[in-house]
């Protein structure tokens, strides 16, 4: 997880989009470029926020449902696992510190969620 400056363009390391394992999300904001992407693939000058995991919820869901991503967080957030969320079109996807990880999927099993690796 990373951020440049406003108005910054799309780096030239995320230009070719992702392969077919990993996940990246480019949001631009009026006060910041917000990239979330493998570390592999972070621009040189970005602030780095490093060492998550990334959980993805099967999909696709149909944009009707509600209360799926809050069954994810708030059991998390009861056992104090701090996460970043985003979505899009059709899935949710958590961050999770990576030291945090086995914690926060015996947290999401025991709330009567399946993780698989």
């Amino acid at each position: 997880m990373c951020r440049l400056p406003a108005g910054s363009a799309l780096p030239t390391s995320l230009s070719s989009g992702p392969d077919d394992k990993s996940v990246i999300s480019v949001t631009w904001a009026p006060d910041e470029l917000s990239i979330i992407c493998p570390a592999d693939r972070v621009p040189e000058d970005a602030t780095v926020e490093a060492s998550w995991r990334c959980l993805r919820v099967v999909g696709p869901l149909d944009l009707a449902l509600t209360g799926v991503l809050a069954s994810l967080v708030v059991p998390l957030a009861d056992a104090r696992v701090n996460i970043v969320a985003f979505s899009t079109y059709d899935t949710d996807y958590l961050l999770i510190p990576a030291v945090r990880l086995s914690e926060a999927v015996n947290t999401l099993t025991a709330a009567g969620h399946r993780v698989a690796a």
